[in-house]
C-alpha cells in the first residue's frame, strides 16, 4: 500500500514562535482523519520541540470543521491485505503514548468534531478548550472495532460508568458535557478561540499557572449547566452490569420511564453495533480500571492487531465498508447476535503475544528516550489467519 500523497499542502503545520509552538492538522476535506504521513509528522515535531530548550508551549488545533474526526478507515480498508496499516497502529500507539508523557505545557483548541483516536490527541493535553461546536464520541464499535488509542484508559477514568456508556452507544457529548465529565478542561464561546489563541502565543511562556490565568478570561463555568451528569445516576446503574447483554436488558427497562425518552435514541445506535465488538469494547474498558496507561495501550495493541487479522471477526472491515466505501449504512455482522459470540473468540483477541511482536512502550516510571521509538521492525503479518 502506498502512502499517502501530499500536494498542494502538508496534511500538518508547524510554526514556531519564541517559546511557543503550533501544531495545526490540516486535512479540513477529511475532518482531519490520523493517516500514515499525519502520524509521523506529529511524531518529528513533538520529538524535536521536547528537545529544544526554548520551546515551552505546545498548541494543536484542527483546521476546518473538526479538531480530529478520528482514524482513515478508508487507509485500513484498502490495506488489509498488507502489513502498512500495522506499521501506522505502532507508529500512533507510541504517538499516544507520548502525548500522554509529554514534557512540555499543551493545549489543545478542539473547535468541531473530535472523535475515536482524534480524542487520543486532545484529551491527554493539560489544557484541553472545548466550545459551542465541539462534539466528541467514540463511535468505533458501530464499525466492528474498539475503543482504542488510550481511550480504555481514558474512559473508566471519567464519573461513574460513563466510559462503558460512551463505549458502548457511541453517544455524543458536546462541549459542555465534555468539561463536567472532564474530558476537557475548559468552555470557550468559538467566537473568542481565535482571540484566545492569540493571547496564549503572546505569553512565551509554558509557565503553567500563566497559561491558565490566560484561559481563565474566556472561560465559561458550565458546571452548573444541565449536561450529561444529570444522567449519570442512570447511566451507572445500568453500565455497571457485568455483561453486554445485561446492561441492555437494564438500559431497556429505564427506557419505559417517564422522562427517559432520551434513552431510545442511544439504545437504537446500541443495537447497530457490532456484537463482537461490543463484547471487546466492554472488556477493554473494564479491564482498564485497574490497569497503568503502558498496560491499556499494549493491550489495545493486542486487540488491533487481532481485529485487523480478523482473528474474532471481520466486522471491523464489513463496518468500514457500510461506513465509508459503499456507503449503504447496512453492516452484515458475523456473529449477528450477542448469544453466537463465545469467551474464546473474545480471549483470543486478547491474548498477548510474544516478546518482540509486543508493543514496546515503557513500564510506568521508566525513563525513555524517543529516538527511533516510533519505528518496529517485526509484525504480525495481517496475511497469517486469514
Amino acid at each position: 500500500m502506498a502512502e499517502e500523497r501530499v500536494h498542494s499542502e502538508e496534511v500538518v503545520l508547524a510554526e514556531e514562535a519564541n517559546r511557543v509552538r503550533l501544531i495545526s492538522l490540516n486535512r479540513p476535506r477529511q475532518l482531519n482523519v490520523i493517516s500514515n504521513r499525519m502520524v509521523k509528522l506529529l511524531a518529528e515535531f513533538l520529538e524535536k520541540w521536547e528537545r529544544q530548550e526554548d520551546a515551552e508551549l505546545v498548541i494543536f488545533k484542527g483546521a476546518g470543521r473538526a479538531f480530529s474526526a478520528g482514524g482513515d478507515l478508508k487507509m485500513f480498508y484498502e490495506g488489509r491485505s498488507d502489513d502498512f496499516c500495522l506499521e501506522v497502529v505502532y507508529r500512533m500507539y507510541w504517538l499516544c503514548y507520548h502525548i500522554h508523557t509529554y514534557k512540555k505545557t499543551t493545549v489543545a483548541l478542539v473547535n468541531g468534531i473530535v472523535m475515536g483516536g482524534g480524542g487520543a490527541l486532545s484529551v491527554p493535553f493539560k489544557f484541553s478548550v472545548v466550545t459551542e461546536k465541539t462534539v466528541f464520541a467514540v463511535p468505533e464499535a458501530g464499525i466492528g472495532f474498539h475503543t482504542d488509542c488510550s481511550l480504555s484508559y481514558i474512559l473508566p477514568r471519567l464519573p461513574g460508568y460513563l466510559g462503558e456508556y460512551l463505549g458502548l452507544t457511541s453517544a455524543r457529548l458536546n462541549g459542555k458535557d465534555m468539561v463536567a465529565s472532564g474530558l476537557a478542561t475548559y468552555y470557550v464561546p468559538s467566537e473568542k478561540l481565535d482571540e484566545l489563541e492569540k493571547a496564549l502565543l503572546s505569553l512565551n511562556s509554558g509557565e503553567e499557572n500563566v497559561i491558565r490565568k490566560a484561559i481563565d478570561k474566556f472561560h465559561i463555568d458550565v458546571q452548573e449547566e444541565e449536561n450529561i451528569l444529570n444522567k449519570l445516576p442512570i447511566i451507572s446503574k445500568c453500565f455497571c452490569k457485568e455483561s453486554v447483554e445485561e446492561i441492555i436488558e437494564s438500559f431497556e427497562v429505564e427506557g419505559l420511564n417517564k422522562g427517559n425518552e432520551w434513552i431510545s435514541p442511544v439504545l437504537k445506535g446500541l443495537k447497530r453495533s457490532s456484537p463482537t465488538a461490543l463484547k471487546i469494547t466492554l472488556r477493554s474498558i473494564r479491564e482498564g480500571r485497574n490497569q497503568t496507561l503502558p498496560e491499556c495501550l499494549k493491550k489495545e495493541f493486542r486487540v488491533t492487531m487481532n481485529l485487523l487479522k480478523s482473528v474474532p471477526s471481520g466486522d471491523v472491515y464489513e463496518g468500514i465498508r457500510a461506513l465509508s466505501i459503499d456507503k449503504d449504512n447496512a453492516p452484515k455482522w458475523i456473529p449477528s447476535t450477542l448469544e453466537e459470540i463465545s469467551r474464546e473468540r473474545i480471549d483470543l483477541t486478547f491474548k498477548p503475544f510474544s516478546g518482540e511482536l509486543e508493543l514496546q512502550v515503557p513500564s510506568e516510571g521508566d525513563a525513555c528516550r524517543w529516538e527511533g521509538k516510533y519505528e518496529h521492525s517485526v509484525y504480525p503479518s495481517l496475511k497469517e489467519n486469514k
